[in-house]
């Protein structure tokens, strides 16, 4: 999977797979996590949330979708 660098403080790099609903988010403090089920609306909003990636991240991802550490 491609993933994209982002500049925050806490996410370094986030990639889709559409075709499978994966999300992989890259963090700066180690740690590559996959999130499955991840419809494209929502990582378009993630990518669209430039000023605040960790936000959007703690508001519609964490604890909302099936994730493993990687």
């Amino acid at each position: 999977m491609e993933r994209m660098r982002v500049k925050s403080g806490n996410l370094r790099a986030i990639g889709y797979d559409e075709s499978a609903q994966i999300l992989e988010i890259v963090f700066h403090r180690g740690g590559i996590y996959r999130y499955f089920g991840v419809p494209k609306k929502i990582y378009d909003g993630l990518m669209k949330s430039q000023s605040s990636y960790e936000r959007y991240h703690d508001r519609y991802i964490k604890n909302r979708y099936r994730h493993e550490k990687i």
